[in-house]
């Protein structure tokens, strides 16, 4: 199997297992939401009335002084009371074989090259680390949002790219199914390609 890169036309010979993969939808979203619920961090918490400070005592009688009955000031009716269903930590983390994942990751980067948003580079470098620089890059390539995938992010690439929110960039272990999905575009380098497909063996 065969790419050809966008700025020099010339052609690259991949891996058929890695880029012509059949495209598994039910695979794909469960490595997402996996992905997705593994970055969360649970530290949602509130009290309950029991946990609250205060509210021991009754405040009033029961009966008499014509108020509503009460037996604690820190009811979840009462203001500064406890919450009625408190939320608490929780580890929202799943797991997912590593062949599992590295069949996600296999489908997704096929369809993105069946659908033609797979856009493969010699090499990309950034004269300077001044966004417009980047931005002047990917209007060459004209692409208007893209996740960039290098064999290594250098440090000029990731200063340059790092204020636009249309664009991201890493390196190939930082490749996850979230970001493969997020951009319109994937644009690969060749090295990265290379290292891809050892990782994705």
């Amino acid at each position: 199997m065969q790419l050809s890169t966008k700025d020099t036309n010339a052609k690259l010979k991949v891996s058929e297992e890695i880029f012509g993969y059949e495209y598994n939808e039910g695979l794909v979203h469960q490595a997402v939401v996996t992905y997705l619920n593994n970055a969360r961090s649970g530290n949602s918490a509130q009290k309950t009335r029991s946990e609250v400070s205060g509210g021991g005592r009754k405040p009033w009688n029961q009966k008499g002084s014509g108020r509503a009955r009460a037996g604690t000031i820190r009811s979840p009716l009462w203001r500064t009371g406890g919450v009625t269903f408190a939320s608490k930590k929780r580890d929202y983390s799943q797991k997912l074989n590593k062949k599992m994942y590295k069949r996600a990751l296999r489908s997704i980067i096929s369809e993105l090259h069946r659908n033609e948003n797979l856009v493969v580079v010699s090499d990309f470098q950034c004269s300077s680390n001044k966004t417009k620089d980047f931005i002047s890059k990917m209007n060459e390539l004209e692409l208007t949002n893209a996740l960039i995938v290098m064999a290594e992010v250098g440090e000029q690439e990731y200063l340059a790219s790092r204020n636009l929110i249309d664009f991201d960039i890493c390196d190939v272990t930082g490749v996850d199914p979230f970001n493969l999905l997020r951009f319109e575009k994937v644009v690969i380098t060749e090295d990265a390609i290379k290292k891809l497909e050892e990782q994705l063996q």
